[in-house]
């Protein structure tokens, strides 16, 4: 007779018939007669380990499905993780620095496969600890968000949205991290206190035009004086008296002599500092609104910096040589953008210094008043976050939250407990559009292909005649490149100006053409980013039970067209 021990030890034990009962498949659903229920356990990032948050939510979960295992229905809990797009590619990417490499020592194909060879070394944690949990779930189901079958989910979504309208390729400001070099979502920024400060400058009026006092100037005051560089516009209240006289006038930017034009917005607030506000609608959120509100057009708005936050120049050419190439902060002991910026308007008497008094009562001036900011930061990267004028997708989550507020409205969606309802419609009512789209190696590339401007073509003209506006290109959506290919080609043979010329279309890495007489191919390419890791994994419950494998439905007719 075997002696029970003295201490009951519950690692070994429960880790002994956790094994017993995977083996044996208890977990699995094989009652197809019996009620089906089935719990869809949120995918963790495939990065990560598990918290206590995880295992409080995972012990309801497990507990719900064997309590109806046990009543005799076919319970299936589904099991997975998500491929974490930005948090996996910093993982490997940091193993490579470590070994003195980097990402674009490799081609993006020979970069993916370093990462599938970690996720198949390292990726285990999570689905372990869900084991040592005890969690029932069927692990012969086990499914990962960049699986073949899940990717063509995520892929035919994409498609059906852009051809239903709902999803759009735009310009907009984005929150740029510089290290990843890659738009974040809202939810990756986290703000912070720093010590920063309000500097105050003096923006001469144009054209012999003064203020109603006498003034020959405005004074504009900002946190960042090194956006000026690509300031478009000065903003006073239009109930403002003092300002009223010049609102339409032009002012002039000391450093680029950018004429600015003054307009009247009810953001400047006539309380705050002078009242007015220089506005940089390419770098600031704020700014871009009041842009558009004085008819300043994404495609007009000026960017000043490249995706590792360096100063270029401006599409207008007027930010000065010695500028180029700094980087917007001060880094490693070399001054960046914004002293450069500060001692230049200083140097040209256009600095309006703060002045405070010391313990003796006598004045003390300073370039700066000093303020505590709150500072936007990557939550992964940990450097200051750069609003960024840049093109990507987004969906039009405005119009896809109508039917949820009608669902919840109409009573077919019960929010418990009901006084969420307020949180829910103030989420809903307050949408924004839904960047989808990120700047990695890592996840689902976005299944859409550049063409070439049909200005290129235009063959009875000299090519430095020729009108070729890039950002006028026609983009293919399309499930599968060869799709995209055909949706290419009657595109373009479509179009008048290949009329009795032969047309073919190829995909590669980059784009153009090739003509040999009447005989034209046109090359379109790939667009390189890949999906936010959330447009997946809200496919989730869907793409794991079969969806669109066992879908009806049929696919709706292509749109056609410039994306």
């Amino acid at each position: 007779m075997t002696e029970l021990p003295k201490t009951f030890d519950p690692a070994a034990i429960e880790t002994r018939w956790y094994a017993h009962w995977e083996e044996k498949g208890l977990f699995r659903p094989e009652r197809p007669d019996a009620q089906p229920y089935t719990i869809v356990n949120p995918p963790p990032n495939v990065t990560g380990s598990l918290h206590i948050g995880h295992a409080l939510d995972n012990t309801l979960q497990d507990i719900m499905i064997r309590y109806e295992r046990l009543r005799g229905k076919d319970a299936l809990w589904v099991v997975g993780t998500d491929h974490a797009g930005i948090a996996t590619q910093m993982v490997v990417e940091r193993q490579m620095n470590a070994r003195g490499e980097k990402r674009t020592d490799y081609s993006r194909d020979e970069f993916i496969a370093k990462v599938w060879d970690w996720k198949q070394e390292s990726g285990g944690t999570i689905t372990g600890q869900l084991r040592r949990l005890g969690c029932s779930m069927d692990w012969s189901r086990e499914q990962f968000t960049m699986d073949p079958h899940f990717s063509k989910a995520v892929v035919k979504v994409f498609v059906e949205l852009h051809q239903r309208g709902l999803l759009y390729r735009d310009k907009r400001l984005v929150n740029w991290d510089p290290h990843f070099r890659s738009a974040i979502s809202d939810l990756e920024v986290e703000t912070k206190e720093t010590q920063g400060g309000f500097w105050r400058f003096k923006y001469p009026l144009a054209d012999g035009v003064r203020l109603a006092d006498g003034a020959d100037h405005i004074v504009v005051a900002t946190t960042r004086p090194e956006t000026m560089l690509a300031d478009m516009a000065v903003a006073v209240h239009p109930d403002d008296p003092r300002y009223q006289s010049v609102i339409g006038k032009e002012i002039l930017q000391p450093i680029t002599g950018r004429r600015l034009r003054i307009v009247g917005d009810d953001y400047a607030d006539p309380e705050l500092g002078s009242g007015a506000v220089k506005i940089t609608p390419g770098h600031d959120f704020n700014d871009f609104e009041v842009g558009k509100r004085a008819g300043i057009a994404a495609g007009q708005m000026l960017n000043m910096f490249d995706a590792d936050a360096n100063v270029v120049q401006t599409a207008d050419g007027l930010v000065p040589e010695a500028y180029l190439g700094l980087h917007r902060f001060k880094r490693d002991g070399v001054d960046g953008a914004r002293e450069a910026v500060v001692a230049e308007m200083k140097a040209l008497g256009f600095l309006v210094p703060h002045v405070t008094k010391n313990k003796e009562g006598e004045e003390v001036a300073a370039d700066f008043e000093p303020r505590v900011i709150q500072t936007p930061f990557g939550d992964r990267s940990g450097v200051v976050i750069e609003p960024w004028l840049t093109d990507q997708w987004y969906v039009d989550a405005a119009k896809l939250a109508v039917a949820p507020m009608e669902a919840v409205r109409d009573g077919r969606i019960e929010i418990v407990p009901k006084t969420w309802e307020k949180t829910f419609f103030n989420w809903m009512e307050n949408i924004q559009p839904w960047c989808v789209s990120r700047q990695l190696w890592w996840g689902h590339q976005i299944p859409a292909w550049f063409g070439q401007p049909l200005g290129l073509f235009d063959f009875d003209k000299p090519m430095h005649e020729r009108v070729v506006d890039y950002r006028q290109a026609p983009i293919f959506v399309a499930e599968t490149e060869d799709e995209a290919i055909k949706q290419a080609t009657a595109f373009y043979r479509n179009d008048p100006r290949f009329t009795g010329k032969s047309v073919a279309v190829e995909a590669r890495v980059a784009g153009g053409h090739r003509r040999n007489g009447d005989e034209i191919t046109v090359y379109i390419h790939r667009d390189p980013d890949v999906l936010d890791t959330w447009f997946s994994s809200a496919l989730w419950p869907f793409g794991t039970l079969g969806w669109p494998e066992s879908a009806t439905e049929k696919p709706l007719p292509f749109r056609g067209g410039v994306g």
